[in-house]
């Protein structure tokens, strides 16, 4: 029986680790906490995931909480009007929501992490619970066939060189402040429809609305992405939860105010609801080398380490550790070798890194003049915005019509004849497919 070890118990090495399980594999899990104290932990993370990463879950009989958890149908996209930050400024440039052709999820990995983690034991896993060190992993390394490292932080991330020509940041490009609430009202415009909110505020930065299932039911989470040293960027230091929440509540007031007037009755959902920090987005190169000669595989945000703004981070946790198991499954009993290593991070690269780090690091900058006419066209052309929501799911999907101009405006003018009713309406065609943004899109 071969036998692995995984460091760390996140949705990658959980997943993995279960996964192995189910097939055989005599596997070793550690991790810095137990399930309990997971569980009254603070919250870890924003995670919406998107079909793909869902039925990866599926398959392997993880989805534990499916039945209990807000079905999310669309992805809405906000943008604040140029006013909007003065005191009387209510306006949206643009606002529309787009469909998912396969519902999205979002668990706390409160709930989730320390769920699995229970199922790994109950099925024979053998679960050790400490912080790994560098010393540790160099110690245990001979002891089994492949050692994979999913903890994102800490010591053990310093095994892996940064790739700089994959890094094009070195700062935090964007200040976090998450908060988990009960009592937010329904959008009136869609009160029937669970969808995340993605409000864009030009100047600022953005907040995202999500619904989840929280260890206390169904709730919202209420994200702020600030520019660093921007009008958002006011939560470090601050400690106490009801602080945190105001501060929230007084930038959604400010420059979000279709979304504060839904929160008169937020409250959080416990005191461990909220988060703040930062971090610079990078990719690391996936193969770490011990003191004693040993080799670890790095697995999902200890290679490649994206900012929240698209949503992706559980997601592309889910689909490497699904990819890296079908590796490993497929090599039987051959060594796990540094060239098979490198060999299995590419085909997670290539599918889902470099796809989703692309739209990530383009979404992190000011908006270009096509894709602000594109987020424009979708309020008027609904199979853009279904288009736009569902790449969420499928990132490189944005490779065809979003970063190239003359791309987007043959998109946008295809979409548009499509739409056309018959030639008897004259006036209804355009030989310019920007014509159908509902106003100006304004650029930070």
């Amino acid at each position: 029986m071969r036998t692995v070890l995984v460091v760390g118990a996140g949705q990658s090495g959980l997943q993995l680790a279960l996964g192995l399980q189910a097939k055989g594999y005599e596997v070793t899990l550690m991790s810095n906490r137990t399930p309990d104290e997971i569980r009254a932990g603070r919250v870890m993370s924003t995670q919406v995931m998107f079909d793909t990463a869902l039925r990866h879950e599926r398959d392997l009989r993880l989805n534990f909480w499916e039945h209990q958890t807000p079905r999310i149908e669309g992805l809405g996209v906000s943008v604040a009007a140029p006013d909007s930050a003065a005191p009387d400024g209510a306006g949206r440039a643009v606002d529309w929501l787009g469909r998912l052709r396969g519902y999205a999820q979002s668990v706390d990995q409160r709930l989730k992490m320390a769920g699995w983690l229970d199922a790994f034991v109950q099925r024979g896993g053998r679960l050790v619970v400490h912080g790994a060190t560098v010393a540790d992993l160099d110690y245990f390394s001979g002891t089994y066939d492949l050692t994979l490292v999913a903890a994102g932080k800490g010591e053990l991330v310093s095994m892996f060189e940064r790739d700089p020509a994959r890094s094009p940041y070195d700062a935090p490009q964007r200040a976090l402040a998450v908060s988990y609430v009960h009592g937010l009202a329904p959008r009136p415009e869609h009160p029937g429809t669970e969808a995340v909110r993605c409000n864009l505020v030009p100047g600022v930065g953005e907040l995202f609305v999500m619904p989840t299932l929280t260890t206390s039911g169904r709730a919202d989470i209420l994200f702020w992405e600030g520019l660093p040293g921007g009008p958002a960027d006011v939560f470090q230091g601050v400690k106490d939860p009801a602080e945190h929440l105001a501060l929230t509540l007084r930038l959604m007031e400010q420059f979000t105010p279709w979304e504060y007037e839904r929160a008169a009755e937020v409250e959080l959902t416990d005191a461990g609801a909220t988060l703040a920090g930062r971090y610079a987005p990078v990719v690391r190169r996936p193969v770490g080398r011990l003191p004693g000669g040993g080799l670890v595989l790095g697995v999902a945000d200890v290679v490649v380490a994206n900012d929240p703004i698209t949503g992706q981070g559980a997601n592309s946790a889910a689909k490497c550790a699904a990819s890296y198991l079908s590796s490993i499954l497929m090599h039987g009993d051959k060594p796990f070798d540094e060239a098979w290593m490198k060999a299995t991070f590419d085909k997670y690269w290539f599918t889902t890194g470099k796809p989703v780090t692309t739209w990530t690091n383009a979404m992190l900058g000011v908006p270009p003049e096509h894709v602000l006419n594109l987020i424009g066209a979708a309020g008027q052309l609904q199979p853009v915005a279904d288009r736009f929501a569902n790449g969420f799911d499928n990132p490189a999907d944005f490779d065809d019509y979003f970063y190239d101009p003359q791309d987007a405006a043959d998109y946008l003018a295809e979409v548009t004849r499509e739409a056309e009713p018959e030639p008897s309406s004259p006036e209804s065609s355009s030989s310019d497919p920007s014509s159908s943004v509902p106003g100006a899109v304004p650029a930070e």
